[in-house]
């Protein structure tokens, strides 16, 4: 009888701290509508420059989280290198992070052209400030650096145009 009320115990044990380790979703305040940039750095692709996001303050920017080997993301890689072109000297800055090595990324790049600036984040520091728990994942900031749009898996241009009115972009 002793057995199993321990074993009772045991197991409830168990399923509590199962259930409290998942039942925690991970917020952050940078997500946040309307929360500020962080004013954090990152590495260039092209020149292994670093750039920091507050540098970009008064230009609208959108950060777009992406992988070579997700299909959602290759897919709207031609919108956003539309929507680059098209608004870029509007003040538009697209950003691509990427978690990947320079060696798989570099490639990728070249092949289709993306003239818009891509980063790497290696350490996936980024991604961990960003609460990129799946990719496709897009931020969109205003002129004044807050966070006016967020969206997860793939968007489509027209769906990109609607997050960049939320900036003021036309």
């Amino acid at each position: 009888m002793q057995r199993i009320f321990f074993l009772l115990i045991g197991c409830l044990f168990l399923a509590l701290t199962a259930c409290s380790k998942t039942d925690t979703p991970k917020k952050s305040a940078v997500v946040a509508e309307k929360s500020p940039a962080p004013d954090v750095s990152v590495i260039s692709l092209a020149n292994g420059s670093t750039l920091k996001l507050s540098d970009l303050k008064g230009k609208v920017v959108m950060l777009n989280f992406w992988a070579t080997w997700c299909p959602p993301c290759r897919k709207e890689m031609p919108d956003l290198e539309t929507l680059y072109g098209r608004f870029g000297s509007k003040g538009l800055v697209v950003l691509g992070i990427s978690d990947e090595e320079a060696a798989k990324v570099e490639p990728f790049i070249r092949e289709r052209k993306v003239s818009f600036p891509v980063l790497l984040d290696p350490g996936r520091k980024l991604n961990e400030m960003f609460v990129v728990e799946g990719i496709p994942k897009s931020f969109v900031y205003d002129r004044e650096g807050k966070l006016v749009a967020q969206s997860i898996d793939m968007r489509t241009q027209k769906q990109f145009l609607e997050m960049l009115g939320k900036a003021g972009l036309q």
